[in-house]
């Protein structure tokens, strides 16, 4: 069999997203030569023509394509199989592990800047809002970690913050929370940053600021989100005609919590836009979201089946056997974020998008920067003389 003209083999197994470059290009024959009609091998990718136009650098910058990729329903598995791949090369375990530490040492201050700042927008909403976001937040606890989880953990340390009554912004222990509970989102952007080897481009002392400030930012939406969505039910209630009550409760009840699931996924999947110096276009990582959150929450539901069992069984970790249980849960969050970001690396890889008008504005402003960067340094050389030259009945007298 005769290989394709200028193509590029590289196996499927090969997880690398360094970009695959087609080689120089001989003349143009005479004719098109037509392509070998014997079918490839399941162990090899084949981008040659067009397809290799397509590829630039790898991951990090979306290109513009306007020849279609792979049909999808073919590749699924190759995808699935790329995503387990690249995920175990890159160290899934060890990011989920670091994700479950820097989550737990984050919790407290994250319930303080979070609870705390609620206390200066409750008035806006009425005399109750924070007791219906606590309800709302123990309520939602209890929906995912176990009982033990919630009890021991997540009540004690919500009540704790709100019997501090409202947090100073501009106190030393508030900013202090703030640098503490955006350690976990830095864990996130750099293991998002990995998944798709963008993790050199941006500094890494830039990249943890970076963080402080997507913390602040998604803090001080949701010191306004959470108390619409807490009291919410209760604003439906009250706006809509008594003729509608039984149907508007039944739908709360079955649609409160889907749509708070959907919320989270449109947060999750703003992360993943964020994270990235050279972001993909944001419809294109709903599905790494949809992956995360449906691993979180099978991995939740068998957590607590497990958890539940063993305590049946009378095995006891003590005094550890909550803060091991939440890491547990801290755990499977972790992976599931790393594995999506993975999933929507593997789907760049396989069905580039095209460059967004943000990335196409950066590059343009890069190419005019160099360029005048390389004006600016033949400038000594342009204006640069020659050496002194005397003439040489000078130099001998001297």
């Amino acid at each position: 069999m005769h290989p394709v003209s200028g193509a590029v083999t590289a196996p499927i197994g090969d997880t690398s997203t360094e970009p695959l470059r087609a080689p120089r290009r001989a003349a143009p024959s005479a004719g098109p030569t037509p392509p070998d009609p014997t079918p490839l091998s399941g162990d090899v990718d084949v981008i040659g023509g067009a397809d290799a136009d397509r590829q630039t650098a790898g991951n990090d910058v979306p290109v513009p394509s306007d020849t279609p990729g792979p049909p999808v329903l073919p590749n699924i598995h190759r995808v699935i199989w790329r995503t387990i791949v690249k995920s175990w090369d890159d160290g899934i375990i060890g990011w989920a592990a670091q994700a479950a530490f820097w989550q737990a040492l984050s919790l407290p201050p994250l319930l303080l800047g979070l609870l705390g700042s609620v206390g200066y927008v409750a008035g806006w909403f009425g005399p109750d809002t924070v007791d219906v976001v606590y309800a709302r937040i123990v309520d939602f606890a209890q929906r995912t970690f176990t009982p033990t989880v919630v009890d021991d953990l997540i009540t004690p340390t919500v009540d704790s913050v709100l019997g501090r009554g409202r947090v100073g912004l501009m106190s030393v222990g508030f900013v202090l929370s703030l640098w503490a509970g955006s350690s976990a989102v830095s864990c996130f952007i750099a293991s998002i940053a990995h998944a798709h080897d963008q993790h050199e481009v941006r500094h890494p002392v830039w990249q943890r600021f970076f963080a402080l400030f997507l913390y602040v930012g998604f803090l001080s939406v949701a010191v306004f989100l959470l108390p619409l969505v807490a009291l919410g039910p209760n604003y439906l209630r009250a706006i809509v005609p008594e003729s509608w009550g039984s149907f508007v409760t039944t739908l709360i009840d079955y649609g409160y919590f889907p749509f708070v699931a959907v919320l989270l996924l449109l947060v999750l999947t703003t992360l993943y836009h964020l994270a990235l110096p050279n972001p993909l276009p944001w419809h294109r990582l709903i599905g790494g979201a949809v992956v995360a959150g449906v691993f979180f929450w099978v991995a939740s539901y068998v957590l607590r089946i497990y958890l539940t069992k063993i305590t049946e069984a009378g095995v006891s970790y003590g005094a550890l056997a909550t803060p091991i249980a939440f890491l547990l849960f801290t755990f499977s969050l972790g992976f599931g974020i790393v594995i999506g970001a993975e999933f929507n690396a593997a789907v760049q890889q396989f069905w580039p998008a095209k460059e967004s008008t943000t990335t196409q504005v950066r590059h343009w402003v890069n190419s005019q920067t160099s360029d005048f960067t390389g004006q600016l340094k033949t400038l000594p050389d342009r204006f640069a003389s020659g050496p002194i030259r005397r003439p040489t009945r000078d130099r001998e007298r001297g």
